[in-house]
C-alpha cells in the first residue's frame, strides 16, 4: 500500500512538472520521465527482490521483439533518410531572360525552364518536341542573346552535342557552341537577380554568398561539363552581392 501511494504521489508532481514545461520543451521533458521511471522500476524492484519477474517478462517478449524492432528500425531509417530528402528540396536558383526562366537544382544539377515570351509563352521546356526546340532557339537568337545562350546551355545539359547535328541555322551563321563559349551576360544584373541566382534571400552574409557561389560553381564549372554562360552569371551574381555588403 505505501509503494502505491508513492508511486501516485511522484505521477502527480511527474504530471504537474511536465504541465509547466514549454511546449518546446515537453517532448525531451517525457523522455526524462521515462528513463526516470524505468530506472526508479529497476531500482524497486531490485530492493524487494523481483528483478527475477522483470526477466521473466523480458524473456515472454522477446519473440514479439525479434519480429517488430527490425521493422521499426527500417521505418526510422526511411523516415531519416525521407526528412533528409525532405530537407534538401527548395535549394534552387533562378537565372531569368528576356524570353527564358530557368530554374537549377543545387543537389542534382537538373535544369528546368518556362518559356516568358514569344509564340511558345507559357509552355515548359520539359514538354517541347526537337523541331519546337529549334523553333525556339531560332526565335531567342533573333529577339535576344541571352535568352539563345541560356536556351543553349539547356539543350547541352539535357541532350549533350547531339541536338547541334540539326542546328543548321546555328551552324550557318557560326553560332552553334555560343552557349558554352560566351563568356559573359549583356543584361544588368540587379540584386533580386543575382539573389535568385545564387539561392540566396535578401541580408546574405559574405560568407553565405561564398558558399553559395561555390557550390553552384561546383554544379555548373565548364570543366565539369558545365556552361561558360552560366558560370558567368553566377559570377557576376557573387561580385554583385559582396559589392554590396558592408566592409568589402
Amino acid at each position: 500500500m505505501p509503494l502505491t501511494l508513492l508511486v501516485i504521489v511522484l505521477a502527480v508532481i511527474a504530471w504537474v512538472w511536465l504541465r509547466n514545461q514549454p511546449p518546446a520543451q515537453r517532448k525531451p521533458a517525457i523522455i526524462k520521465l521515462a528513463l526516470a521511471a524505468g530506472i526508479g522500476t529497476l531500482v524497486v524492484l531490485a530492493l524487494t527482490g523481483r528483478l527475477h519477474f522483470l526477466f521473466a517478462g523480458l524473456a515472454f517478449l522477446l519473440p514479439l521483439l525479434r519480429r517488430v524492432l527490425p521493422s521499426l528500425l527500417m521505418r526510422g531509417l526511411m523516415g531519416a533518410a525521407s526528412g533528409g530528402a525532405k530537407a534538401s528540396t527548395g535549394n534552387q536558383s533562378r537565372v531569368t531572360s528576356d524570353i527564358l526562366e530557368m530554374t537549377l537544382d543545387h543537389d542534382s544539377g537538373g535544369m528546368s525552364g518556362t518559356v516568358l515570351k514569344g509564340p511558345m509563352e507559357g509552355r515548359a521546356l520539359a514538354d517541347l518536341g526537337e523541331s519546337e526546340f529549334l523553333e525556339l532557339l531560332r526565335y531567342c537568337r533573333e529577339q535576344d542573346d541571352d535568352s539563345a545562350r541560356l536556351l543553349e546551355t539547356y539543350l547541352d545539359r539535357r541532350f549533350g552535342d547531339s541536338w547541334r547535328a540539326d542546328d543548321q541555322a546555328g551552324a550557318a551563321d557560326g553560332e552553334s557552341g555560343r552557349g558554352n563559349n560566351g563568356t559573359s551576360g549583356n543584361g544588368a544584373l540587379n540584386e533580386n537577380d543575382a539573389l535568385d541566382i545564387l539561392g540566396l534571400q535578401p541580408g546574405a552574409s559574405r560568407e553565405e554568398i561564398i558558399q553559395a557561389h561555390r557550390r553552384m560553381m561546383q554544379k555548373v564549372h565548364p570543366d565539369r561539363g558545365g556552361s561558360n554562360y552560366l558560370a558567368a552569371r553566377i559570377n557576376e551574381a557573387k561580385e554583385y552581392l559582396l559589392s554590396l555588403v558592408p566592409g568589402s
